[in-house]
């Protein structure tokens, strides 16, 4: 989290930032300086796989671009985001809590003298800087090296990076030295001998009692990818046989990233599954997708990037990427979860998928998917769903291990201490648990998507983040207001949604109340839009940690 002294005053830097900064002539001020380890930026040796060969070292003249994250001018309060009346806009949120403009000047004067090129980015705590390999090492301490994983050329360091002493507790993370696969997409393909049932997003909103006829005009979902593409013909043809218009869709890139349709069995089929389902269950939703590289620079700068931006401003960022917590360095997780503390802050719901693996997240023991984990997202857990037209007949914790079709991931964090607002859920031991809600997500009973031109069913935790985020579109629509940060008052309304009661994950077993597998269950769709009509979404323009004045809820 972003944390600042309460006795420090920053001072405002000496000429403003530009768009991109050309570094001066190198002095020696920071290279005779003691060096200090960032911390949480440890990374354990790699291990090739068998037959690949041994990693060899990075071109020391190619170019190499990190993100430095820097600390703000003053941290948000986590225990009163969500609260009634604490909602910023963007621009308040910058004012306030945007960079230290003392941490910025020195990051730019560190910059400049060991030769990298600063480049502000829409991300209010980032900074882009670019040198040679050869520079970038020397500025952080770090041998990097290359080697190809899972077919890409990859970037890769060990250790920690380290920083002249007078950075310490300016900069927070350092981003992009490495570039390894950090998340894996959260969809499965039903093999066509599994498939029991399979249903559109249509009919799995009429089962789960989402109002008829409901649109979401007014309405803005982000999705964040990484990785694939979408054809606006596929969404054209898919539409017209829901009798739906096709949505807007617009592609932002972040960090180079791009859609890039290609691959109907990789990526691309979690792109038309995230875009089809929230876009077929929020009607007139305007859709836009933040593309990015597959790291964790990628999968960070693309959460801020979409929760800061003010052009298509949306409401709601479902997310279907993620990985083991022990896969992420603590820098990382920081970084990440402070991103959505300021989604949060600003008003933006998170919705994230729980994983597929089941309790083991596909490591050894118990683990929990990060960004899931996350205490400000709201996390999606998966479900078996039968039924038929408004009727559900069957629903029990999504487990096909058996049939080697995944299970739903839950369980408690390692990471990140209990919330307040699940102190009353009985979560087995004192971490956050995981997941919050759940959704339809076995492939035996999947969603008809199409994808490159062909009709496939896929389930996976994937389609329950976008299947919460376009119920929350309709919420937000319906209300008059964004639900935001809707933790807090979904653990006060319990009756909102069906307990699922039956079923494991492995480790974990359904019961009453919460559990470690569907979370509070799954929604009661017209339920949990009256449960979230009594957030307030007025922007105010006072920090959040300040008390706020009572907010009557809505009739």
């Amino acid at each position: 989290m972003f944390f600042l002294p309460s006795s420090y005053i920053p001072k405002p830097p000496p000429h403003p930032i530009s768009h991109m900064e050309v570094p001066m002539p190198a002095s020696a001020r920071f290279a005779s300086q003691p060096r200090v380890t960032l911390p949480g930026s440890e990374r354990s040796p790699f291990v090739p796989a068998a037959g690949t060969g041994e990693p060899t070292p990075h071109p020391t003249a190619s170019k190499v671009t990190v993100s430095v994250l820097v600390r703000p001018k003053q941290p948000l309060d986590p225990r009163t985001l969500g609260q009634l009346g604490t909602r910023l806009t963007r621009a308040a949120y910058a004012k306030q809590h945007g960079p230290d403009p003392a941490s910025l000047q020195l990051v730019r004067d560190f910059a400049a003298e060991y030769g990298l090129t600063t480049e502000t980015t829409p991300v209010p705590h980032t900074l882009h800087l670019t040198g040679t390999c050869a520079a970038i090492q020397k500025a952080f301490g770090v041998q990097l090296k290359q080697h190809t994983i899972a077919g890409r050329q990859c970037r890769l360091r060990e250790g920690a990076i380290t920083l002249p002493n007078e950075l310490d507790g300016h900069v927070l993370a350092v981003l992009g030295l490495d570039t390894r696969p950090q998340a894996r997409p959260h969809f499965r393909v039903a093999r066509a001998e599994a498939v029991n049932t399979s249903y559109t997003p249509v009919q799995v909103g009429q089962l789960y009692g989402f109002p008829a006829g409901a649109t979401a005009p007014g309405q803005t979902i982000g999705i964040l990818e990484l990785g694939g593409g979408y054809r606006t013909a596929d969404l054209t043809a898919y539409f017209k046989t829901l009798g739906l218009p096709a949505p807007s869709v617009t592609a932002v890139a972040v960090d180079g990233g791009k859609n890039t349709p290609g691959d109907a069995n990789g990526a691309d089929g979690e792109v038309m599954l995230d875009i089809e389902v929230c876009a077929a269950i929020a009607p007139g939703a305007k859709i836009v997708v933040y593309f990015a590289p597959n790291t964790d620079q990628g999968f960070i700068d693309a959460i801020s990037t979409a929760v800061h931006d003010t052009t298509h401003k949306p409401g709601i960022l479902s997310i279907s990427w993620g990985g083991p917590e022990s896969s992420w360095t603590k820098q990382s997780t920081t970084a990440l979860d402070a991103s959505c503390q300021a989604a949060a802050a600003v008003g933006v719901t998170i919705t994230v998928a729980a994983g597929d693996s089941g309790s083991s997240d596909g490591g050894t023991g118990n683990n929990v998917d990060f960004p899931a984990s996350s205490p400000h997202v709201l996390a999606c857990g998966g479900t078996k769903l039968e039924g038929s037209g408004t009727t559900i007949t069957s629903e029990v914790v999504w487990n096909e291990t058996a049939a080697d079709e995944g299970a739903t991931g839950g369980g408690v964090s390692t990471v990140f201490p209990l919330p307040t607002w699940q102190q009353n859920a009985n979560v087995p031991s004192n971490g956050r648990g995981v997941p919050d809600v759940a959704g339809d997500a076995d492939p035996s009973t999947g969603y008809t998507i199409r994808v490159d031109g062909e009709s496939a069913v896929i389930g996976g935790t994937s389609a329950v983040a976008p299947l919460w985020a376009g119920l929350i579109a309709l919420a937000n629509q319906q209300n008059g207001t964004d639900a935001g940060f809707l933790n807090p008052t979904l653990y006060t309304a319990p009756s909102a949604l069906r307990d699922i009661t039956s079923g494991n994950n492995g480790a974990y077993t359904a019961g009453p109340g919460w559990d470690a597998c569907t979370g509070l269950g799954s929604p009661i769709g017209t339920a949990v839009i009256e449960a979230l009509a009594g957030i307030s979404s007025k922007p105010v323009k006072k920090p959040v940690g300040k008390t706020p004045k009572p907010v009557k809820k809505r009739a």
